[in-house]
């Protein structure tokens, strides 16, 4: 952990049902460049609006949140930040059916200014990294529960974020295919420097997270740091790890449905992804 400051909260509160839910309350945090961080607590503890908060998705009720140390309030300053320093990953993947792997990767680079092949090269180079090189051109339904996980991985980290905030990103996953997913973003986390921020139920999850922060009623009760542990050179057999990763890539055919996708409607997920509806 450095002592750069990353992301703040002062004072943060979020509401629901005119005020009568109260799912944040009165959140104050810092987070520093390269940390890992484990956000822990029982269901309707405000872990995920804790997550949506800190992405803009949600706008908070009250409180402010800072970026660098400049404060962040309008909806252009989190989409720019989305597009450019934000990675996100989520327990239900949110992956578009219509589009293949390499399609639900490449979204996250709309309005970026890159060029055709400058994405292309980058979304290849993503899906390297997690292990779905082979796996470009297949639907989602067309992989598994992991490979689904990794190719949400990979969108996440297409733009090179300083921020990756995790919800529950194991939990459609089983044990197997869990582990190798905690690795495979610890690993990457390492390599390039950047910010955990992980939702958990599990401890043993947790435990890999340099700080655990703890909520209840939408507030942080308390928070612990383990101890210092030798970081890990990411490994490039950490594909190696996941179940089917290793297996053939099918021929896309002629007539596959695949063809009926039209690039009106590429454009048009683009645009949902870039504006987080």
């Amino acid at each position: 952990m450095t002592s750069s400051h990353l992301l703040q909260l002062e004072h943060v509160n979020h509401t629901f049902d005119a005020g009568r839910i109260v799912a944040l309350r009165d959140v104050n945090l810092d987070f520093g460049e390269g940390e890992s961080v484990a956000i822990l607590g029982a269901s309707g503890s405000g872990k995920t609006t804790l997550i949506l908060v800190m992405c803009g998705i949600r706008t908070p009720t009250s409180g402010v949140l800072r970026w660098r140390g400049e404060p962040i309030s309008t909806l252009r300053q989190w989409t720019d930040l989305r597009r450019t320093e934000i990675g996100i990953v989520f327990q239900d993947f949110n992956l578009f059916s219509t589009l293949t792997a390499a399609e639900n990767v490449e979204v996250a680079m709309f309005g970026s200014g890159a060029s055709t092949a400058e994405r292309k090269r980058r979304v290849e180079e993503a899906l390297d990294t997690v292990g779905l090189a082979r796996r470009a051109t297949h639907l989602p339904q067309e992989l598994s529960g992991g490979e689904r996980q990794r190719v949400a991985i990979a969108r996440s980290i297409i733009n090179n974020p300083k921020l990756i905030l995790a919800d529950e990103p194991t939990g459609n996953l089983d044990s197997k295919n869990a582990a190798a997913i905690l690795d495979l973003m610890f690993d990457l986390q390492r390599a390039r420097g950047s910010t955990l921020i992980m939702v958990s139920h599990a401890p043993d999850q947790a435990r890999r997270c340099a700080r655990h922060v703890n909520m209840k009623d939408g507030q942080v009760v308390d928070q612990t740091f383990a101890p210092a542990r030798r970081m890990r050179r990411l490994r490039e057999p950490s594909r190696t790890r996941l179940s089917q990763s290793q297996a053939p890539a099918r021929a896309i055919h002629p007539h596959h449905p695949r063809r009926g996708v039209c690039r009106r409607q590429l454009h048009h997920a683009l645009r949902l992804v870039a504006q987080c509806a």
